[in-house]
């Protein structure tokens, strides 16, 4: 036998092999329930029944402590997504396009949809809120020379204006402009992210925010804050959607085809 065999067919490096092909399948097998710790069991796209026994990938209930006394988490807990959709089958079939049966930008359908996040504010390493509008945050403030959009007009799509800026939020973990804050007439006041934003000038300084995602009339229609000083990750997520939505469903031109 050469140097290293076990027997005349076995020897260190093929040992090595099969040791590694082992390995190799058990942390696919490990990858696979972790990543499946929520939104399982897999079900029927159509029916809505389990599209097979998920036994061998789903993991035992895991416990995690959630930072700053939120409390603990256990997953997967053997839920099920039991909220209701406003939308029918455009046909029926597996991955068939879903049509609006209420208001689209508020219902959470198509690119206005949300995650379920928790109803509590992000919080930064030393437990402070990590999005504050600008009057609370003191330590901050519009640099010299840029634009202060305090108290500019915010138009829609449609040019007609929606509201007006009154403060500034920042996200004190970044040190960055995430939202502002419109006041509409009749509506009270609703957060506006900063991504949608387009500042039109005219004659070298900046006088309107354009958003293109929305109408001037559908700023009233935003998702209002619990608390006019906090923004919980739940109040993100469908401030965020409605934007979202209103690039398909602010106009019904949106959804027809381009040409």
């Amino acid at each position: 036998m050469e140097t290293g065999a076990f027997t005349g067919y076995i020897d260190v490096a093929q040992l090595a092999l099969y040791a590694f092909w082992i390995f190799f399948a058990g942390l696919i097998w490990y990858l696979r329930q972790e990543d499946r710790r929520e939104g399982y069991p897999l079900e029927d796209d159509v029916t809505g029944k389990h599209s097979k026994d998920p036994w061998l990938f789903v993991p035992p209930a895991k416990t995690f402590v959630l930072p700053h006394g939120e409390g603990t988490v256990s997953v997967p807990d053997g839920s099920r997504d039991a909220r209701p959709i406003a939308a029918e089958r455009s046909a029926a079939f597996s991955g068939a396009t879903l049509v609006p049966t209420g208001d689209p930008m508020a219902d959470g359908i198509g690119p206005g949809s949300w995650a379920e996040r928790s109803d509590v504010t992000d919080k930064m390493a030393d437990g402070a809120d990590r999005l504050v509008p600008m009057r609370l945050a003191e330590d901050y403030s519009v640099a010299e020379g840029d634009t202060d959009p305090r108290g500019m007009d915010v138009i829609g799509c449609d040019t007609a204006v929606g509201g007006t800026v009154k403060d500034i939020w920042v996200d004190r973990s970044e040190q960055m402009i995430r939202y502002l804050e419109v006041e509409t007439s009749g509506a009270g006041t609703q957060l506006l992210p900063i991504n949608f934003c387009v500042f039109k000038t005219g004659r070298g300084a900046v006088r309107q925010v354009y958003v293109n995602a929305i109408t001037g009339a559908q700023f009233a229609g935003v998702p209002a804050l619990a608390n006019p000083d906090k923004v919980t990750r739940l109040e993100e997520e469908k401030t965020a959607a409605y934007f979202g939505g209103g690039q398909l469903y602010a106009t019904p031109r949106r959804q027809e085809p381009y040409f």
